[in-house]
């Protein structure tokens, strides 16, 4: 059975949590966001539903996240969505589903950081609190985090794709960038949690700074630098120096160089969803866009 977007809507969400979870059935249900992976329904006040309806892979990462992200929650600066309840497939809906708490704020890519310092600073606090050692069994990074020099292909069709329609000035210096993060030292140091995923979409504002990080299904240990990569996408200019300065344990040289090249590539993905309806391809998300570009800017200019 295939699942579309059409297919999910609050009373198939009603009748789930009569079956599954009938605590919750009564409680008032209304659409929240649609996301890359999973619609987001708001149940009550503090609680939300994440229904997988696009990607096939979903169903791993909301797994994933039931079995890991309460444990990594605890002690957090900034609010996340804590699994509460696991929703098996059933006839009704053969796909698991996640009930977590309810996370306010708006996205980033529709409402960015407009506070320099404070933005700095609550990046800086959430990295540091959640970049601790994982254990052995923790999950790896599937195509995230692991040597920088084997993603040349991805980089030269992302670039060359890219500079094409005009949306990148100086893929050269763009090149140069990622060039120098893929000569940099590897990781020697533990694997270390990570989001995983810490694009403009994924991490919430409240009155210009950041009050909540959200989707935690590409969760993984690996190399710090490729989380630290978001601060260049996600953070205003003028920021940076704080944040590099605020983050625990400091980033040695290399870490911060693998990080630039992380960013290359994550604003290169951000700059092709967000023109990807102008060229007839699905999941376009125009608002992806500005953040990439932005991103670009400041990393060529960091050379």
């Amino acid at each position: 059975m295939t699942v579309t977007g059409t297919d999910i809507t609050a009373e198939l969400i009603r009748d789930l949590l009569r079956e599954q979870h009938p605590d919750l059935a009564g409680r008032p249900l209304k659409l929240g966001a649609l996301g890359w992976d999973n619609q987001v329904w708001r149940l009550g006040d503090d609680l939300a539903v994440r229904m997988p309806w696009a990607t096939e892979s979903a169903d791993g990462l909301l797994r994933k996240e039931h079995a890991w992200l309460p444990s990594l929650a605890d002690g957090l600066p900034l609010p996340v969505p804590v699994p509460q309840r696991l929703g098996e497939p059933s006839a009704r809906f053969p796909r698991p589903w996640l009930v977590t708490t309810w996370v306010p704020g708006e996205p980033a890519d529709r409402a960015p950081a407009s506070r320099p310092d404070l933005a700095a600073d609550a990046l800086a606090a959430f990295l540091t609190a959640f970049h601790r050692p994982a254990p052995d069994e923790a999950p790896a990074g599937r195509d995230r985090g692991g040597r920088l020099a084997d993603t040349a292909d991805g980089l030269t069709g992302a670039l060359a794709w890219a500079a094409g329609l005009g949306l990148v000035q100086d893929p050269d210096a763009v090149r140069a960038v990622w060039e120098d993060a893929a000569a940099a030292p590897e990781w020697t140091g533990p694997r270390l949690w990570l989001h995983g995923d810490l694009h403009p979409a994924n991490v919430l504002t409240t009155d210009g700074t950041f009050s909540g990080v959200i989707d935690f299904g590409d969760l993984f240990a690996g190399d710090p630098a490729f989380d630290l990569a978001s601060a260049w996408i996600l953070l205003p200019d003028g920021a940076l120096d704080r944040f590099h300065a605020a983050y625990r344990p400091a980033p040695d040289p290399a870490t911060l160089r693998r990080a630039r090249g992380w960013a290359v590539l994550r604003a290169l993905a951000g700059i092709r969803i967000g023109h990807a309806g102008d060229q007839g391809l699905p999941g376009g998300k125009p608002t992806w866009g500005p953040p990439g570009r932005a991103a670009l800017r400041r990393l060529t200019a960091s050379l």
